[in-house]
């Protein structure tokens, strides 16, 4: 800034501290305010019903407002405009980033997820790698010796609204937590269990009508498990030996299975900066048969999701309902492995609650969402949502067994690669047992998009 302007900054906000003054002053002398003359005519300007709306949300979500505003947006436009100031931002560009467009680069992450073991590690991506439209990302973690993650993904993006993904993930952890399937398990039932896993699949992503898509892919899926190891917590094994639970479906012997899956995303908003009202609709389905068993296991998973939207104002502040239903059906003999059961928790659905804390062989919920701008590319919201999981095609369904989560946070946007994510979020009790909370989950670091 230069001294000029500092100058003329400092004079306009003398003024205005001379004219406050004044005014004040005025105020102490006189009782009643003299109203404002109506110079036009044409009285006061009307409210407009997104504006008149606008008054819920702020009332209703003045809690998430205070800690979104004073205790996130407040002290990160400090440190933002105080990095800036003193050119970090380029300083780091240019050092996680090569090459003279910056296409290339490494950059460290981490990932803190309450009540399991934290991990950092390195994320690498080169766009136009060797030729135009082709992209390569790279991502490794760990948490220790016994907790290993590789992804490698290739892209190739054919035009703006076709591109061609192969993603391979390989990752060892120790620490997954296991609850128990259905709808009425405690977080008291709390136990570990170690995975290996590979995943490996090609798919398409064709768009159409603005933020409309069609996503179909094809893979493997492998699963090994074991007795895990988190804080000396009880295991999985010692869980069932006490009677908590029976031993989880395919536990034991894991599977190996190839697997063919298909979504549909029907969006009336627009694909580019605009309004953010309207609905969406999300209907998939995924295939999956154990190579070494078939016929006799197999499975189909399937739901969909029918939302709406509302952008007060169209200031970017939006309000979303939705509703989910979620399905696991065996197709052979064999029980559907409890990895591919429906489950909620974690990134997915119901986030107040952890990963893993809910399986079984579907789920109802609704989620009232409300998302707001923060800085750009940082949006802060706050959810509110009810269901469970339930038996076979939703049975067992009543409303006493729906549960609560409620989660508020900020997150970056602009990437599906990798996202940054903060958040706070509580789990409850089913009705029928008093719906008391049960569940803090705590999250933030960069995880892996999709």
């Amino acid at each position: 800034m230069t001294g000029r302007r500092r100058r003329l900054l400092s004079g306009l906000a003398l003024a205005s501290a001379c004219i406050l003054s004044r005014s004040e002053a005025a105020s102490a002398a006189e009782p009643e305010k003299r109203p404002v003359p109506d110079y036009d005519g044409r009285g006061d300007r009307p409210t407009s019903p997104q504006r008149a709306l606008l008054w819920v949300p702020r009332v209703v979500l003045f809690p998430a407002y205070f800690v979104s505003e004073y205790l996130i947006r407040r002290p990160l436009g400090f440190v933002i405009t105080a990095a800036e100031k003193a050119e970090l931002p380029a300083t780091l560009y240019d050092f996680f980033a090569f090459g003279p467009d910056h296409k290339s680069g490494v950059v460290p992450f981490g990932f803190i997820d309450l009540g399991f073991q934290p991990s950092i590690g390195l994320y690498g991506f080169w766009d136009d790698a060797g030729f135009e439209g082709h992209d390569l990302r790279i991502r490794g973690s760990t948490g220790g010796s016994d907790w290993l993650s590789f992804t490698l993904t290739e892209r190739f993006r054919f035009s703006r609204r076709l591109d061609l993904m192969l993603t391979a993930t390989a990752r060892r952890r120790p620490d997954f937590a296991f609850y128990g399937v259905g709808p009425d398990t405690r977080e008291s039932s709390l136990s570990r269990y170690s995975s290996d896993t590979l995943d490996a699949r090609l798919q398409t992503r064709v768009g159409f009508g603005g933020s409309s898509w069609l996503e179909t892919g094809s893979g493997y899926r492998g699963a090994a498990f074991g007795q895990g190891d988190h804080n000396g917590e009880r295991t999985v094994a010692e869980a069932v030996r006490n009677g908590d639970f029976a031993e989880p479906p395919g536990f034991r012997d894991g599977y190996r299975a190839g697997f063919s899956r298909a979504k549909l995303v029907l969006d009336t908003r627009a694909s580019e900066q605009g309004s953010a009202t309207g609905g969406r609709v999300e209907l998939e389905a995924e295939h999956g048969a154990d190579l070494g068993r078939a016929p006799a296991s197999g499975w189909l998973r399937y739901g969909g999701t029918l939302g709406g939207f509302l952008d007060l104002g169209d200031s970017g502040r939006v309000v979303g309902l939705s509703l989910t239903t979620l399905l696991a059906d065996p197709l052979g003999s064999r029980p559907v492995p409890f990895t591919e059961l429906v489950t909620l928790g974690g990134a997915g659905l119901l986030p107040g609650f952890r990963d893993g804390r809910l399986y079984d062989r579907s789920a109802l919920v609704a989620t009232l969402r409300y998302s707001w701008p923060i800085w750009i590319w940082l949006n802060g919201s706050l959810q509110a949502a009810t269901g469970n999981v339930f038996g076979e095609r939703l049975a067992g369904l009543r409303p006493g067994r729906a549960r609560l989560s409620a989660a508020v946070g900020i997150e970056s946007s602009g990437s599906r690669d990798s996202i940054f994510q903060a958040l706070v979020g509580f789990g409850s009790e089913t009705f029928e047992n008093g719906a008391e909370l049960e569940s803090l989950r705590i999250v933030i670091g960069a995880r892996n998009g999709f």
